[in-house]
Formats: structure tokens, sequence, C-alpha cells
């Protein structure tokens, strides 16, 4: 399964940005799809996640209520809806896919990352 994110950018603190990542296969509806990133110095960390079936989601703490992850899977297509966001959310963001799992570690595979910069 191939990746390709994009969306990212550079925003001012308090706006929004929506990412997206389509995946080159003709299974996309067997993976759960998830969304992860990493700020400079630190690991990688999960941020949201979207089971294959489209009808559960879960989010880190540090973005509950200010994104939402969803899927088409007509377009082989995840998003990850960002909104309010802070300085802190900067980071490479990595959209992973994962055969019908419930993980949030450890995905299969991994698309090549789209930077997200927010100034204060």
């Amino acid at each position: 399964v191939q990746l390709q994110a994009c969306g990212g950018g550079l925003v001012q603190a308090g706006g929004f940005l929506r990412l997206s990542c389509v995946a080159f296969t003709r299974t996309f509806s067997s993976y759960t799809m998830g969304w992860f990133r990493q700020a400079p110095g630190k690991e990688r960390e999960f941020v949201a996640r979207i089971s294959w079936y489209g009808g559960s989601t879960s989010y880190a703490d540090s973005v509950k209520g200010r994104f939402t992850i969803s899927r088409d899977n007509a377009k082989n297509t995840v998003y990850l809806q960002m909104n309010s966001l802070t300085p802190e959310d900067t980071a490479v963001y990595y959209c992973g896919a994962d055969y019908r799992s419930s993980r949030t570690e450890g995905y299969d595979y991994w698309g090549q990352g789209t930077q997200v910069t927010v100034s204060s």
C-alpha cells in the first residue's frame, strides 16, 4: 500500500487546515487509517485513527475536540480536519494504514509526511 499525504502548510494560531491522504490500493476499505505526527526533537506520536469500516474513531487527548478524522472509501482517501491550531501542533504529519486493526502504533504502511507549521 502506497500512501500520499498532502494539505500541510503554514497557518496562524487559531486557524485550520485539512490534511488528505490517498491510498494506492484496491482494498482501502480493509485498512484502519491513522494520522501521526512528529515534532522536531520528539518521537512520532499518535493523533487519530478511523476503523476500516468507518464506524470507530479515536483521538489523542491533545487534539480531542479540535481535530476530526474521516474517510471516503470511494476515493481511497482519509482526511484530518484540524481546527483551532496552536503552535504545539507544529509537526510533520504522517498517515498510516493498518490492516483491520484497532492499534494506535506499529502500522504496516506509512506515507511520506506533510509539514504543518503553526505560527503564534
